[in-house]
């Protein structure tokens, strides 16, 4: 077994170490002083390619392998976690759609993210559940063709800047882990 980088990797981390010695450092210490959103760190490394890196290139990403994406994180991190987590949490919030998104809605919510600088947050933890899915109190009920969703999250990484969120409900509480669904729902939805 071969654990070795490949070149295109190496070049990743050179330039997310290089972005982060330029671009994090000399001003992370601001950002945890004054809590201000670094919005323009964060148009930088969108504009280096530093963000998005698992999203495929059919929706405009760099089609990055999850490694791709930990090595870049592993760089960032060393120069502001915070940075890093609101980084990292725009591939949280597009993993739902990675993973069972229709072509559709993966052209639709993937394509914001990597035509230009937007966020997303994935919305699962609860007051009172934290991160624990099996005790999701946030209900979906089905009206006609809609969907209503009603419910508390809380602790959502990029919650207040974010144009969509991938929003986990429960059909019925009761049925734990198994009545669960994940709704994409844009920033601007009513409610």
């Amino acid at each position: 077994m071969d654990l070795s980088f490949t070149e295109e990797q190496d070049a990743l981390v050179d330039t997310a170490r290089e972005f982060t010695r330029k671009e994090i450092i000399p001003r992370a210490a601001h950002y945890d002083e004054t809590g201000e959103f670094p919005r323009e760190i964060f148009k930088k490394a969108f504009e280096t390619g530093l963000m998005n890196v698992e999203i495929p290139e059919a929706y405009g990403g760099l089609g990055g392998s999850c490694l791709d994406n930990c090595l870049v994180q592993e760089e960032v991190s060393f120069g502001c976690s915070g940075i890093n987590t609101s980084m990292a949490a725009n591939s949280l919030g597009a993993t739902p759609l990675l993973v069972a998104g229709t072509d559709e809605q993966k052209k639709k919510w993937l394509s914001r993210l990597t035509s230009e600088l937007t966020f997303c947050a994935y919305c699962c933890s609860e007051p009172d559940a934290g991160s624990d899915v099996a005790g999701m109190r946030t209900r979906v009920t089905k009206h006609g063709d809609d969907y209503v969703l009603n419910g508390q999250k809380r602790w959502i990484t990029n919650g207040g800047v974010a144009s969509f969120y991938t929003v986990f409900a429960t059909f019925d509480p009761a049925m734990k882990h198994k009545g669960i669904a994940c709704f994409v729902v844009d920033a601007s939805t009513p409610g």
